[in-house]
């Protein structure tokens, strides 16, 4: 981090709706707060897999709140996540792998898209309920954050690859070594340790302790 700079990265899965919150958020804080903000794609499945967490739906009453919590955190975030009850079994038969591991080869190739290509699957996703599972849905993906046919092709070869596998395994380690056990995992470097926040509805928490002033989910 550059001088008296926090770093926060966000540990995030396109998966995850409740990621998409925090996301969105933290790019609005980016230039309001001391930060440097650091994306770090990691796999969802692999984090449940490792701490034994099970998704929030699997229990019916929580899974009804969920519906009317995402509704109201969408419009208080001002981010057009549309969530209905079928959503849930949507989510189960949906692998993110692969656009994990697009998202990660992005990142070590071409990390200026980070951010457009990631926003672009979760609008796909939580927003036009389309797939983003299949090669041909990542591709139409990347269209849409921006990319070259050319590039998008390139990296859609890499995910195959030993390095790009590698890569998000180490980074979903590093998120289950800060303590995560779900998406999203904030963790700030601050005072020399560093500190995680899970959820998109810690961020005020967040800027206290790292000693930055929360103005609401849109700061103007």
């Amino acid at each position: 981090a550059r001088m008296g700079r926090t770093l926060v990265e966000l540990y995030y899965d396109v998966i995850s709706p409740y990621s998409w919150l925090a996301f969105e958020v933290l790019c609005r804080y980016r230039h309001i707060w001391n930060i440097d903000l650091r994306f770090r794609p990691a796999f969802l499945g692999g984090i449940m897999q490792q701490t034994g967490n099970k998704p929030p739906a699997m229990l019916p009453k929580r899974g009804e709140y969920m519906l009317k919590d995402m509704k109201r955190m969408a419009k208080y975030y001002q981010v057009p996540v549309h969530m209905s009850a079928d959503d849930f079994q949507r989510i189960m038969g949906t692998s993110s792998l692969a656009a994990m591991r697009f998202i990660t080869a992005m990142d070590m190739t071409n990390p200026q898209y980070l951010e457009p290509l990631s926003r672009e699957f979760w609008m796909r996703f939580w927003s036009q309920h389309e797939d983003i599972s299949q090669p041909e849905n990542i591709l139409a993906v990347a269209r849409q954050a921006g990319l070259s046919a050319e590039l998008s092709q390139k990296t859609l070869e890499m995910i195959s690859s030993t390095t790009v596998k590698d890569r998000l395994k180490e980074t979903t380690a590093e998120a289950l070594k800060h303590g995560a056990f779900g998406m999203p995992a904030v963790v700030a470097h601050y005072d020399g340790k560093p500190h995680l926040f899970f959820g998109s509805d810690r961020l005020e928490l967040l800027g206290s302790v790292i000693g930055e002033k929360w103005l609401g989910p849109v700061p103007s």
